[in-house]
């Protein structure tokens, strides 16, 4: 049975962690740690797991949660990550960090974005990007994995095999996602507050949401191929889910049509994903409520244009942005790290 540590236990990808564990045959929780609920029962700080999760939430003690844990799932913010991170990779333990501060390729890039100096910058570029798709036998034998973010798993899912088959132009893909409120984090902030979020949906972070260079570097590790992203985010009046809407233009051949354009590129992303449980490309056009609750992704192509005359090619892509985007993804990572179904439990 693996031990897991929960270390930063109050926010929805934390809760969302252990919703999920209560489920899973081959892990469970045996530590919840909170810098400012020492004794509490986790149940307090989220109450449905009340008489299901009690656990009482402890402060941080890398060599304490080694003892009681064989895996650390991280959930707390940039910055403040890498140096638990590494204290806890010091006292033995296998890491799965939610935070960006090892998702990125360089120093630079992440110091550029983040605004801070990164503590543990020897190991930026050198850890793996928890996407079992394309990187699963590097994640079984690390020892840290970068959880991805959740705007760019919708992004980089249907893009990457798209851009590294040649099947679509690299330097204009756009890509416009919108999002539940969840996604903003369990903090009070003024804009998230339900008198402004209800009712309306809003874009936010627009040419700076730090989700941008993710979706490029990564697609780039990926497809061997430097792209170019205009990527807007939009916060819309749902609890959870992303639904990311992708534009790009198609590589053609001689005799195209937009009926042949679609249907290389559905194929393309069908050859891609055939043996992987949580990835369906479909025919409909995927929405959040087919994947709400569940780790599973939706994708589709649609190709714009006169049927001699093929347009821009439309890449649609729904996903859970608590689940797929963050926590189902890393119970997903926890399953191949330690050689179990990657399905199990999800």
């Amino acid at each position: 049975m693996i031990r897991v540590a929960l270390i930063g236990s109050t926010g929805y990808t934390a809760w969302e962690v252990a919703r999920l564990l209560l489920n899973h045959s081959g892990a469970n929780l045996t530590v919840a740690t909170s810098r400012s609920d020492e004794g509490k029962p986790l149940s307090e700080i989220h109450p449905s797991l009340a008489g299901r999760c009690d656990l009482a939430l402890q402060v941080f003690d890398p060599v304490r949660i080694a003892e009681q844990a064989d895996v650390a799932m991280c959930c707390l913010p940039h910055g403040a990550s890498a140096q638990s991170v590494r204290e806890l990779a010091d006292a033995g333990m296998r890491v799965i960090d939610f935070s960006a501060d090892f998702r990125l390729s360089s120093v630079p890039l992440y110091e550029h974005w983040y605004g801070v100096t990164h503590p543990w910058p020897e190991r930026v570029g050198k850890v793996v990007y928890g996407m079992p798709e394309f990187f699963a036998e590097e994640i079984a034998r690390a020892d840290i994995v970068a959880n991805p973010g959740c705007y760019p798993t919708s992004a980089i899912m249907p893009l990457a095999p798209l851009v590294k088959a040649g099947l679509i132009e690299t330097d204009d893909i756009i890509v416009d996602s919108k999002s539940g409120v969840s996604g903003a984090g369990r903090t009070a902030k003024l804009g998230t507050m339900y008198c402004e979020t209800n009712e309306s949906i809003a874009a936010y972070a627009v040419a700076s949401h730090r989700h941008g260079p993710e979706m490029q570097d990564l697609i780039h590790r990926i497809a061997g191929k430097p792209v170019d992203i205009l990527f807007t985010p939009h916060l819309t009046p749902m609890d959870r889910g992303i639904l990311s809407t992708m534009y790009a233009r198609p590589v053609l051949q001689k005799g195209d049509t937009t009926a042949t354009v679609a249907s290389r590129l559905m194929q393309t992303l069908r050859d891609t994903y055939r043996e992987q449980a949580f990835v369906h490309v479909v025919d409909h056009l995927p929405a959040t409520k087919h994947v709400v609750m569940t780790n599973h992704v939706q994708m589709t192509v649609r190709v714009s244009g006169l049927e001699d005359r093929p347009g821009r090619v439309i890449l649609v892509c729904a996903i859970d942005n608590l689940s797929k985007g963050a926590s189902g993804a890393a119970i997903q990572n926890m399953n191949v790290m330690f050689g179990l179904e990657p399905t199990m439990g999800l």
